[in-house]
């Protein structure tokens, strides 16, 4: 076996490389085992809530004169309830004369989540009826509806448009 002493030197060299890189690594590694948690195997460990890094973003002016010159209306907000099984959708009317046909029962709304694509519904009690306010608008007050979230399909901070007849509020944030 024939080897070069150049090629001893570069094994020599390489060897005494991955060593040292070893010991730089080591260290790191056990500060890090340090720092963990000391759980026994198979533990179930409390699971972290997980929270969305985006903040729910206000209706800008722009859309806010848009909708008031085109629904009569204003003031758009749309809440999750406690149980988180109702969305409940809310409006104020500034121009009756245009919100009217947000109140006419004949105009079935609808709730329509931008991330999961559910179609939610108003649902309707047998006693009660819809769960809507419906009739003739007046100039200031505040007029609500209901949609049924059944399996908590849409969540706070969710993007959701709110179809009513020809009327289509688009990219309201879930509170």
């Amino acid at each position: 076996m024939n080897v070069s002493g150049e090629t001893v030197k570069s094994a020599a060299l390489a060897a005494l490389l991955a060593g040292g890189l070893w010991v730089i690594a080591a260290p790191a590694q056990f500060a890090r085992a340090q720092q963990a948690p000391s759980a026994a195997p198979g533990a179930a460990r409390p699971a972290a809530k997980k929270s969305s890094p985006y903040q729910p973003v206000k209706i800008p002016k722009p859309a806010k004169t848009f909708y008031q010159a085109y629904g009569g209306v204003d003031n758009l907000t749309v809440r999750q309830t406690a149980s988180g099984n109702l969305i409940r959708f809310s409006y104020r009317v500034v121009d009756p004369a245009r919100a009217k046909a947000l109140g006419e029962k004949t105009a079935i709304p609808y709730l329509i989540g931008q991330r999961s694509h559910a179609l939610l519904q108003i649902p309707v009690m047998d006693k009660i009826g819809q769960l809507r306010q419906s009739g003739t608008p007046e100039a200031g007050q505040e007029y609500w509806m209901v949609f049924s979230n059944k399996g908590n399909l849409i969540k706070a901070g969710d993007r959701v448009n709110v179809l009513i007849g020809s009327f289509h509020f688009d990219g309201l944030v879930v509170e």
